[in-house]
């Protein structure tokens, strides 16, 4: 995975002035456009288009500096406007194309990435494959923004709107795994772009046969591999930590690669007052 990584970026280097097709290279390196696009976003800290982004400004930053047309700049990065490429170059930088011509900056440069896999060595991640059949996510949907570090609060009122009875109504649905009650998150962005928004569900997976209360929402899973990642310790940071591991430590390590489908948080204990929790979380893959 990390030497896919790294011929994303000389690729992306390569061809800073042409429309760049991930999905078309990604396909010639032998693997999906969601999955690269996901390590990426969590190995470098932002999303593989905000690179592209970053680089275009950086290395058209030094046309607008030499004084070159300014239309020309941006027709050559891929811009159909003189406006669409100022609002771009501002977003970067800080400073319109003609504050950078007349002061000569300031600047923000975004350096060429270039990926490395340190072993540690001194962790183990507590790992199952499952492989399951064709089930059901239901619950109760809300649509919330990708928060990467911390407690979500538009999460945790959504599960406060909801009456502890029905907590105890959905559990009792429960008949396959993941079993208990699930933390569901669907429909996200495949940069991973915090802000983002994505499709919560706070429930439980059935059967696929399982009726299902009209009152309820239901995300339909196809057969197919999980990874299982359990952890415990403080909650939410152990799982965070967890989750960024993965992306870090397992799959550069593993023949296995993220698919496109929801992530799954299941808790299997926790204390009163939710300072600390059991929990395994859940992802879709296949392997590489």
């Amino acid at each position: 995975m990390i030497a896919v990584l790294n011929q994303v970026v000389d690729f992306v280097e390569e061809h800073l002035t042409e429309e760049i097709d991930v999905a078309g290279l990604t396909s010639r390196l032998g693997t999906t456009e969601y999955h690269v696009r996901r390590m990426f976003s969590s190995l470098a800290g932002m999303p593989l288009s905000e690179y592209i982004r970053r680089r275009r400004m950086t290395v058209a930053a030094a046309d607008v500096i030499e004084g070159r047309d300014l239309l020309d700049i941006a027709v050559r990065f891929g811009y159909g406007s003189t406006e669409a490429f100022s609002r771009a170059f501002r977003a970067v930088h800080g400073v319109s194309p003609g504050e950078a011509r007349r002061d000569g900056g300031p600047l923000r440069s975004q350096p060429q990435l270039r990926f490395r896999m340190t072993i540690e060595g001194n962790t183990t991640m507590d790992t199952r494959i499952a492989d399951q059949p064709a089930f059901r996510l239901v619950g109760h949907t809300a649509r919330v923004p990708l928060i990467h570090h911390g407690p979500n609060p538009h999460i945790q009122a959504h599960i406060a709107s909801l009456p502890d009875a029905e907590h105890v109504r959905l559990k009792a649905l429960s008949n396959t795994e993941p079993a208990g009650l699930l933390q569901v998150s669907a429909d996200v962005d495949p940069d991973y772009t915090e802000g983002s928004e994505l499709t919560y569900l706070h429930g439980v997976a059935v059967s696929e046969g399982t009726p299902v209360p009209e009152d309820l929402d239901a995300i339909p899973v196809p057969a197919g591999a999980w990874a299982v990642f359990r952890t415990a310790g403080p909650y939410p940071a152990a799982l965070q930590s967890t989750w960024a591991a993965t992306a870090s430590d397992w799959f550069p390590s593993n023949p296995w690669r993220l698919r496109p489908g929801p992530s799954v948080v299941a808790i299997l204990d926790r204390a009163a007052d939710f300072s600390t929790a059991t929990t395994e979380l859940w992802l879709p893959v296949e392997r590489a």
